[in-house]
């Protein structure tokens, strides 16, 4: 556990460690709740989503196939 002040703004100052440890960056945002009067101050949830886009090979839409067809149809 660290030990942490709060500033004159309500700001506090991440120990640089967990900030390493779970790549806090200026700006980046964080959730925080309270529960049982402890405060929690949690990294938002990763989208699976987002993360997952770009893993894939990048593939024509199919607006794009579609134009390609057409047009090797009309050089026919």
């Amino acid at each position: 556990m660290e030990t942490v002040r709060v500033l004159a703004k309500g700001q506090i100052v991440i120990p640089s460690s967990i900030r390493k440890k779970y790549g806090i960056k200026p700006g980046f945002k964080m959730n925080i709740f309270e529960f049982e009067n402890v405060i929690y101050l949690v990294p938002p949830a990763s989208d699976p989503v987002k993360e997952a886009m770009g893993c894939l090979p990048k593939q024509p839409s199919l607006s794009e196939q579609l134009l390609e067809e057409r047009r090797k149809d009309f050089a026919e």
